[in-house]
């Protein structure tokens, strides 16, 4: 299996570059996984497609404001950071840029030494560890001073910061959203709980990985980065309940996907853990647990776009695609969202 097999051609103006007023104003794309057979229609309508005993299943992660600009103790030089995976102890492992000013030893100060951080070790890719120091609560600090890391194809400043989380954003740790979720409303949540539909919670932190372009020119030879992930256990039993009562397993997002299959055991049970994933899911990938799922149009020749192809099959979901650009979808983050059950 190639990557250039998941390449398709995306006009640039159909990158959507700022989330619309409404969230659940979307559009929506329907794919019959079975059939193939495509519907168009607005996300608030996206209860038409679910049923009464059915489960959501929603990631809760909170993505931090991630992106730090410091100067470099001593030199004054210009440095930016983004944090990637919180390592304990006041430790991260984090992106600099540009990286050769950034040798163990060196200190970074930021907002005018409201944070210190030391570089005290390069890792994996030439990440750094660093050792922050400061007064008071991180997170605070980190509200102060850090942005909001949104992916590269997103040029435009985000105005408010809340409009890359999703109304149900609570445990912190994620260096992107889980986009899917960005659809949701509390009152569209409300009409589904009205309806008889479960909601659960998994959390999955979205490391950059998820941007990470496919550098092999054979899939299976791809390598994906670990992300940190949590199932509780009265939410492994309302899934694991949802299923024997013959409900569906409905995902919102990518994200939620990969936990809830990174969790199950080989009988298609979820289990309470946590831990980390490196599940990458293609075609050919047998689902456990999950029987439809809700997420965003994805980049050419992305992993993302593999996981969609191994749910509803790759010709049905190129053909979606084909017909997104047609209809002028806007597509990834802040994009229009597509529901395969």
């Amino acid at each position: 299996m190639k990557t250039s097999d998941f390449y398709y051609d995306l006009p640039e103006e159909l990158i959507a570059q700022d989330p619309l007023a409404d969230r659940s104003a979307s559009r929506l794309l329907h794919l019959d996984r079975e059939t193939g057979e495509i519907e168009h229609t607005d996300f608030k309508h996206i209860t038409r497609y679910l049923k009464p005993g059915d489960c959501l299943v929603i990631n809760d992660t909170k993505v931090i404001p991630a992106r730090l600009y410091g100067n470099k103790v001593g030199t004054d030089a210009g440095i930016e950071i983004l944090l990637l995976k919180r390592k304990g102890d006041n430790v991260w492992e984090t992106l600099v840029k540009p990286g050769k000013k950034a040798r163990p030893g060196t200190v970074i100060s930021f907002g005018d030494g409201l944070l210190t951080g030391e570089v005290i070790d390069v890792v994996e890719e030439g990440n750094r560890l660093i050792q922050f120091s400061y007064e008071g609560i991180f997170e605070e600090i980190l509200d102060k001073l850090g942005e909001m890391p949104l992916p590269p194809y997103i040029t435009h400043k985000l105005e408010d910061k809340n409009r890359y989380q999703t109304v149900y954003a609570k445990n912190e740790g994620s260096a992107a959203a889980p986009t899917a979720g960005l659809h949701f409303t509390e009152e569209l949540l409300e009409e589904i709980r009205g309806m008889g539909i479960a909601i659960a919670h998994v959390t999955l932190h979205v490391g950059l990985g998820t941007f990470r372009p496919v550098k092999v020119d054979d899939v299976e030879k791809h390598h994906m980065h670990s992300e940190f992930y949590v199932v509780e256990e009265d939410q492994a039993k309302l899934i694991n309940d949802t299923r024997k009562n013959g409900g569906r397993i409905i995902s919102v997002g990518t994200t939620s996907c990969r936990t809830l299959e990174s969790a199950a055991d080989e009988f298609g049970n979820l289990q309470a853990k946590s831990g980390w994933t490196e599940i990458f899911i293609y075609p050919g990938y047998e689902f456990k647990i999950i029987d439809g799922l809700i997420t965003n149009f994805h980049l050419p020749e992305s992993t993302l776009l593999m996981l969609v192809s191994a749910l509803a099959g790759k010709e049905h979901i190129m053909k979606a695609y084909e017909e997104a650009v047609k209809e002028r979808y806007r597509f990834f983050s802040f994009g229009d969202a597509m529901m395969i059950v």
